[in-house]
């Protein structure tokens, strides 16, 4: 009797161990980390904890941030609402309460700032990084040095930096830049690819994603890289095209494989190590182009996003 038991036990348990292994999978769910986030791309939603949407954003976007106040500030992509892209801010209800048209080709970053203005670039024939104030008055207006030939691949992830400067990665250029509020260049590192993020850490390094490259690096202030990341170094090659990414408050990486299909690893988190922590696939098409952690474990992400 105990025999039979033990093997009928088994033989069900099977079945559940399966259906754990495939929700796992689809959702990203992990007993020990989940994060819960926002997801800028062909689709914008935020997902809980358990990887399940609860909130989707009728537009398409290139960057984004949740703010204060839970709404959500984006560049959205260009279409036929906005043949050059644009800023805007959208309630939880889904209501626009700001709006700033792109003049150019597409507006491709963008970043709310302290003092409740906000900062964005645009592409085109005159490349720039701009900043205005909630009434739509263009505060700062600096020319970016970029190659013109192909507006898509001059700019993206765009940051102000603490001490007023920015911090630009120039796709196509293979180089991040560091500009002072003047236009001058002060600083910047060629990339081995087209670098996609530059995330200045609070030691004084930059952590850049080069996107094509599959490829994430990060050098000191003299531009040596100091550690890397590739699909070399991680089971299943998980890394599909390295768009965004964030550095977590405890050192770990969480990177977006922006060419991920359906129910392949969209987002996934690494520590110092290059250990896998943590991901995330959903049976969506559509990718992940930047994201914003919001969560750990039920807890807010503290400090300012280092993204």
């Amino acid at each position: 009797m105990t025999y039979t038991f033990s093997k009928l036990r088994i033989v069900f348990l099977i079945p559940v161990a399966i259906i754990t292994f495939l929700f796992n999978a689809n959702y990203g769910f992990s007993e020990d980390i989940n994060h819960s986030f926002i997801a800028f791309g062909g689709d914008t939603f935020v997902a809980n904890s358990d990887g399940k949407i609860s909130w989707q954003i009728p537009k398409s976007s290139r960057d984004g941030w949740m703010l204060p106040n839970g709404n959500v500030l984006l560049a959205v992509s260009k279409g036929k609402e906005y043949p050059g892209g644009a800023v805007v801010e959208i309630t939880k209800e889904n209501k626009t309460v700001f709006e700033f048209k792109g003049t150019q080709s597409e507006v491709n970053t963008v970043m709310p700032l302290d003092n409740g203005n906000i900062m964005f670039t645009e592409a085109g024939p005159k490349p720039r990084l701009v900043e205005i104030s909630r009434e739509g008055k263009i505060l700062v207006d600096m020319p970016i040095q970029a190659q013109t030939k192909d507006h898509h691949l001059q700019t993206r992830m765009a940051r102000k930096l603490p001490n007023g400067n920015y911090l630009i990665p120039q796709l196509l250029d293979k180089v991040v830049r560091e500009y002072s509020p003047d236009g001058k260049i002060v600083w910047e590192v060629k990339t081995p690819n087209w670098p996609f993020t530059a995330i200045r850490l609070p030691d004084g390094n930059t952590l850049i994603n080069c996107t094509l490259g599959n490829l994430v690096i990060e050098v000191d202030p003299k531009g040596k890289v100091v550690w890397s990341l590739s699909n070399d170094d991680l089971p299943g090659k998980p890394i599909n095209d390295a768009c965004g990414g964030h550095r977590l408050p405890n050192g770990n990486t969480v990177i977006t494989s922006h060419h991920a299909k359906a129910n392949e690893t969209k987002l996934f988190e690494v520590n110092r190590d290059k250990k896998i922590v943590w991901t995330y696939t959903n049976p969506k098409s559509a990718s992940i182009h930047h994201f914003q952690i919001l969560e750990t474990n039920g807890k807010p992400i503290s400090g300012k996003p280092l993204r």
